[in-house]
């Protein structure tokens, strides 16, 4: 490509996208979208859940823990199918799963049932990150992503900023588990996903290559293929040890945040969940931010700076007040918390081939998450034992230890992988 055409890539903005590209993002936004309302009702509603079910601050911590044992499952799984038969069937199919399962709670009238429709819930959500992320990457081949990923998961944050509306007016109204029904709205939504967008011309053209020669081992078992030599194994472990402190850190906060408020400042459920859209807004910002740094800079720069100030700003958390000191630390805290997210979709979408691209974002992501998944018990447990200061002390490991790893990943130094 010469650095003419190159440029007026870089230069592509939304009016010069074609209508496939352009229901990539809209339809990969509201699929994040989904995700995050899915997890953060659990968030909003733990507090009820815990005290109406009789259960232990642990024990409403293993609720995320069987949702990511499902992200393992359908993320391995459904990660593979889609890489065989399409990133968009895959997608529809997932989101209806995490509809009809996230639904399902409001019937679930006991921790057991509450464990058992998260995991559903969990294999549902398994594959739908990848094969976002990996829909971005094949739509926009040619362009730095960094940005474009931020803005999908940005779309996303939506589904946070509804979930705690929802919150605040089903929960004290109508109970903890009518909060759930608001799960299957997203039904009606895969079905306009399965008529409007269309594969990528790179996964097209890997699933017509299949038929004239014979299949390599990347396609007959593409979760092999992310492990077939030394470093890219290490590679993989390495992004998946990043993606469990990625989460940990997120569902950690956000599963106990809520809670935290309201035993430190003594808010309600209604307050709780305003100061949570004011971090979701924050977590935004970071990943605008972010996603502009890593187009610019490249992912050792970005990934380096976010976590370590993450480290440091999770203390200021314990130096809230009053409800002003609280909206400004929780607008610093979610930025850069949460603002690489969107990063590891672009790294993996660039480390890894498309033979098996959907199913590196899935292993990477569900791995990762389901690892991170233990982290909410952890932080409940630290609650129930030690004080605020030792939980945000956790945090500050976590995040260092992210960074560590971060550095040693061979690939993130290359010159000649575009991020």
């Amino acid at each position: 490509m010469s650095a003419e055409t190159e440029q007026s890539v870089e230069h592509l903005h939304y009016r010069d996208f074609s209508k496939n590209q352009k229901m990539t993002l809209w339809s990969t936004a509201a699929g994040f979208g989904l995700e995050h309302m899915d997890a953060l009702f659990i968030s909003f509603a733990m507090s009820s859940i815990i005290k109406s079910l009789g259960i232990s601050n642990f024990g409403g911590g293993l609720i995320s823990t069987f949702s990511m044992f499902g992200t393992l499952i359908g993320g391995i799984v459904f990660g593979m199918l889609a890489d065989r038969v399409g990133r968009v069937k895959i997608f529809t199919w997932t989101l209806a799963i995490v509809a009809f399962a996230t639904g399902a709670i409001y019937f679930a009238h006991n921790i057991w049932l509450v464990y058992t429709f998260r995991f559903i819930a969990g294999v549902g959500t398994g594959a739908e990150y990848g094969a976002c992320v990996t829909l971005i990457a094949e739509n926009f081949a040619n362009k730095k992503i960094g940005k474009l990923t931020s803005v999908a998961h940005i779309g996303g944050q939506f589904g946070g900023i509804l979930a705690a509306i929802a919150s605040a007016l089903i929960i004290p109204a109508f109970g903890w588990n009518a909060l759930f029904l608001v799960g299957l709205l997203p039904v009606a939504f895969a079905f306009v996903v399965r008529r409007h967008v269309g594969e990528s011309d790179d996964f097209e053209a890997v699933k017509a290559s299949r038929k004239q020669k014979q299949e390599t081992v990347a396609q007959k078992a593409p979760v092999l293929a992310v492990f077939k030599t030394p470093a890219m194994a290490y590679q993989t472990i390495a992004l998946i040890l990043m993606m469990m402190v990625q989460t940990g850190g997120y569902y950690g906060l956000m599963n106990w945040l809520p809670k935290i408020m309201q035993k430190q400042l003594g808010l309600s459920i209604s307050s709780s969940s305003l100061w949570m859209i004011v971090t979701i807004i924050g977590m935004s910002l970071g990943m605008y931010a972010f996603g502009s740094i890593l187009d610019r800079f490249g992912p050792r720069l970005s990934f380096g700076a976010f976590l370590v100030l993450a480290a440091a700003t999770v203390y200021l958390i314990l130096a809230a007040r009053d409800a002003t000191s609280l909206l400004i630390i929780m607008m610093v805290v979610g930025f850069f918390s949460n603002g690489m997210y969107g990063g590891f979709g672009v790294v993996v979408s660039r480390l890894y081939p498309t033979e098996y691209r959907v199913t590196a974002n899935s292993v990477v992501a569900s791995v990762g998450k389901l690892l991170g998944g233990f982290f909410p018990p952890i932080i409940g447990l630290l609650m129930d034992k030690f004080s605020l200061t030792h939980v945000m002390m956790f945090f500050t490991f976590i995040y260092l230890f992210s960074f560590v790893i971060m550095l040693t990943i061979p690939a993130l130094r290359r010159k000649d992988i575009e991020f």
